[in-house]
């Protein structure tokens, strides 16, 4: 007899793994255990913590904040499609970008045009 109300776990380092949000699971356990996920609201800081469809993540990666919904739990580490079928991004969008300041280019060192569409270097920043 099975019981319906006990539903699929998967641990969350594995779960992150799997989603391909990091390159190893060791990467996935360090992450837990010093950003701090977020599941459902709650801090986890154990990699062993069991997530399930429907649980909400939310976690920095990088400059990003993530919010992810689990929609599936994998059976293995597939291909980023698979991957991408495991969960539902509901992160905010990034900021734009700051197009009023030129980026530089890669490329060594810049010619006099170049440096004429920079602005001037604060006196400060030249001590």
């Amino acid at each position: 007899m099975t019981d319906l109300s006990e539903k699929k776990t998967l641990r969350l380092d594995k779960w992150l793994w799997q989603a391909r949000f990091v390159k190893s699971r060791s990467l996935a356990a360090k992450l837990v255990e010093t950003a701090g996920i977020r599941v459902n609201g709650q801090r986890i800081a154990k990699p062993a913590y069991a997530v399930g469809a429907g649980d909400v993540l939310t976690f920095a990666l990088g400059k990003r904040v993530i919010v992810a919904r689990i929609l599936a739990l994998g059976t293995r580490r597939g291909p980023a499609p698979e991957a991408r079928a495991l969960y539902e991004d509901l992160s905010p969008p990034p900021p734009p970008r700051d197009l009023s300041r030129p980026a530089p280019v890669a490329g060594g060192r810049p010619d006099k045009r170049d440096r004429r569409r920079f602005p001037p270097a604060s006196p400060e920043a030249l001590d």
